[in-house]
């Protein structure tokens, strides 16, 4: 139930609007302070869903409240009460982070339309953060090893900005992991991040598939239909195995990535789209330049920054927290308790050849967890994890 903290030092208005709030919803669960001082105490102590706080208080002002409350607990937000001569103060308040404020003596629909919607942001804000910290999680860099070091380095200092980035490495590196970091570190990361992967894309359709197409533009085309790249507005479109676009599918992207427009397949209308472009592929794009099956000019204008993710191979140092990490993912998903690896389970994983990489690891960690004993023994990894 929504905890509210009303902070006012007039006993008569203080007792006014705890009336009306308890009437309007008895499940709101409503505190009072008389003063500012007072009210600190109690948002240091406490977790609350709104606070209504008077401008005009003894020994702490409703300003000086806000900006504190604001250090400690940002995600409370607060409606401010002004009276007769507060408005360019209560104003003020609006731009130091306070959510609305309602004047003296309050107006009953706009002190409950303000508190509702006060309420409705505050679940917002708390299912942001819920839904942010997950997907922090599930695209956290595991390892740290000089190699991902350097590459988390990278993505810190890249993802704030627009630069495009190209991603390269084999098969199971983790390729999309740094596309999707990048992305959850960016100013864009509360927009869309849409994923296509080329190389499962049919040459016919990867035009209509990134682009969009128009009513009768093919056999198949019965009704409008947009693209990836309008998908991604305002977001990020990662383009997973690049290097296996079509010729002419690399010429429309390349025009998108010069004059930030796109076209649909049968439409000549310009279409402007503001998206970050995040690549990877699996080849050496230069060979595929030489033997004239990827353009350069696409090359140097996706390759901005360059991000190699190496195999598993050159980062056996963090086999062990890769091993920790993916044995209490697995027993999350599986509802039992992580198994633990003996020091000789875990050399011995360190020195086989990971040709598959993480997602090899991750799947000799999930066998081993299923078919292993309570800890994962040498004999075990010998048994169950052999190639």
């Amino acid at each position: 139930m929504p905890k509210i903290l009303v902070i006012e030092d007039e006993a008569a208005i203080r007792r006014v609007l705890v009336k009306i709030l308890s009437e309007e919803n008895e499940q709101y669960e409503l505190e009072e302070a008389e003063d500012g001082q007072k009210g600190l105490e109690m948002i240091k102590k406490n977790d609350y869903d709104l606070a209504l706080c008077d401008i005009k208080m003894p020994k702490m002002d409703g300003v000086e409240v806000l900006q504190a409350s604001r250090k400690l607990k940002p995600e409370i937000p607060f409606i401010m009460i002004s009276g007769h001569g507060d408005l360019d103060t209560a104003v003020n308040t609006m731009r130091l982070g306070a959510f609305d404020y309602i004047s003296k003596p309050p107006d009953l629909n706009r002190l409950l339309t303000t508190v509702r919607n006060a309420l409705d942001r505050k679940e917002l804000v708390v299912e942001n953060k819920i839904l942010k910290k997950k997907v922090s999680k599930n695209y956290e860099m595991i390892g740290d090893s000089r190699e991902i070091t350097n590459i988390k380095e990278i993505i810190n200092k890249v993802a704030p900005t627009d630069a495009r980035v190209l991603i390269t490495g084999s098969n199971g590196t983790g390729k999309e992991l740094v596309a999707h970091w990048i992305h959850q570190k960016s100013e864009r990361s509360n927009a869309p991040f849409i994923e296509v992967n080329c190389a499962a894309i049919p040459s016919e359709l990867i035009e209509s598939e990134l682009f969009g197409h128009v009513k009768g533009a093919f056999t198949s085309a019965i009704k409008d239909r947009a693209g990836k790249f309008e998908a991604a507005n305002r977001g990020t479109i990662f383009l997973d195995e690049i290097g296996d676009m079509s010729l002419s599918a690399q010429a429309k992207v390349l025009r998108a990535l010069q004059e930030n427009k796109i076209s649909r397949v049968g439409s000549d209308k310009d279409i402007s789209v503001d998206v970050r472009v995040v690549a990877a592929t699996n080849k050496d794009l230069k060979k595929e330049i030489e033997q004239g099956r990827f353009r350069e000019d696409l090359y140097h204008r996706l390759a901005v920054i360059l991000v190699n993710v190496p195999s598993l191979n050159d980062r056996r140092d963090d086999i062990p927290l890769l091993i920790d990490h993916f044995s209490e993912k697995i027993a999350g998903e599986q509802g039992t308790a992580p198994k633990r690896f003996s020091q000789k389970a875990i050399s011995l994983l360190k020195a086989y050849d990971w040709t598959g990489n993480i997602r090899e690891l991750r799947n000799v960690v999930e066998r081993l967890t299923i078919l292993g004993n309570d800890e994962i023994t040498e004999e075990d990894v010998k048994l169950f994890a052999s190639k």
